[in-house]
């Protein structure tokens, strides 16, 4: 199921709105050896995304759900290091928008992390997707450079015959987060467990997750892997046939390998 780069990372842009933090590593980010996590990755991103819209004064900046995720780690930071994070917008749709980030330690070389999120903007009462509001492009949109997407995923809904017997995913209270779903960032859990199994999965690697439908309270989960040559696809879906999120993780490239501890 490897994607044949649909979701392109674009370059920083010269021009518009770029936001700029710093965080270091801290020791729950990390794995046992020394890593950044995915699922602390992903709260760096979208906390950072949140900080952006609040500092540009936009209205509600709760408003936004993933929808697509891809993160490509170069190499990764390691624990205790002071992460730089960048992020800007990189693409602009009728509802909803894409993020770039950026993610790197004092020696990238060491460690970076180059992600981009699809958000879609929602009504907070309907939670149903609404036109973007009036003024964002102007904010934001520069730094897209006129570059329009899709919200279109790509990876399959259902697993092959072949997949291994999907596995319980217990949910806890503190996997939901203020919209009362599940949040982005427990998923990228799902796919830590993954590289914990296989251990060998290396960098660079490249990482692509599709949310189709929220996880609710009381949801019996269920997580579906099929290993491939580059790494694994899985499927998180409830009891009842409800697919919440579709991923796929394969190695992009041989150089700079090393062990996903």
């Amino acid at each position: 199921m490897m994607l044949a780069e649909p979701y392109p990372l674009v370059g920083r842009p010269d021009v518009g709105r770029v936001y700029e933090a710093r965080r270091r590593v801290r020791l729950a980010d990390a794995t046992a050896g020394g890593r950044l996590r995915l699922d602390a990755c992903t709260r760096y991103l979208q906390d950072i995304a949140n900080d952006d819209s609040r500092a540009a004064g936009s209205p509600n900046p709760t408003a936004w759900v993933a929808r697509r995720t891809v993160i490509r780690v170069e190499h990764f930071p390691e624990y205790l290091d002071m992460v730089s994070l960048a992020t800007w917008c990189s693409g602009l749709g009728s509802r909803w928008a894409e993020r770039r980030y950026t993610v790197a330690a004092a020696d990238p070389a060491r460690g970076r992390v180059e992600a981009a999120t699809l958000w879609v903007h929602i009504d907070m009462k309907t939670m149903k997707p609404i036109a973007v509001a009036a003024g964002f492009a102007e904010q934001f949109g520069a730094a897209a450079g006129g570059r329009t997407i899709s919200a279109r995923l790509h990876l399959p809904l259902r697993p092959p015959a072949d997949a291994a017997v999907a596995i319980s995913w217990p949910l806890r209270f503190v996997d939901f987060d203020v919209l009362g779903h599940v949040n982005n960032s427990v998923y990228w859990a799902i796919v830590e467990e993954q590289l914990a199994r296989l251990g060998n999965v290396g960098v660079p690697l490249t990482i692509t997750l599709e949310h189709h439908d929220a996880i609710d309270p009381g949801d019996d989960v269920k997580v579906t892997v099929a290993d491939t040559a580059a790494g694994f696809d899985l499927w998180v879906a409830t009891s009842d046939g409800k697919v919440a999120a579709v991923v796929s993780a394969a190695r992009t490239g041989w150089e700079g390998r090393r062990r996903a501890s």
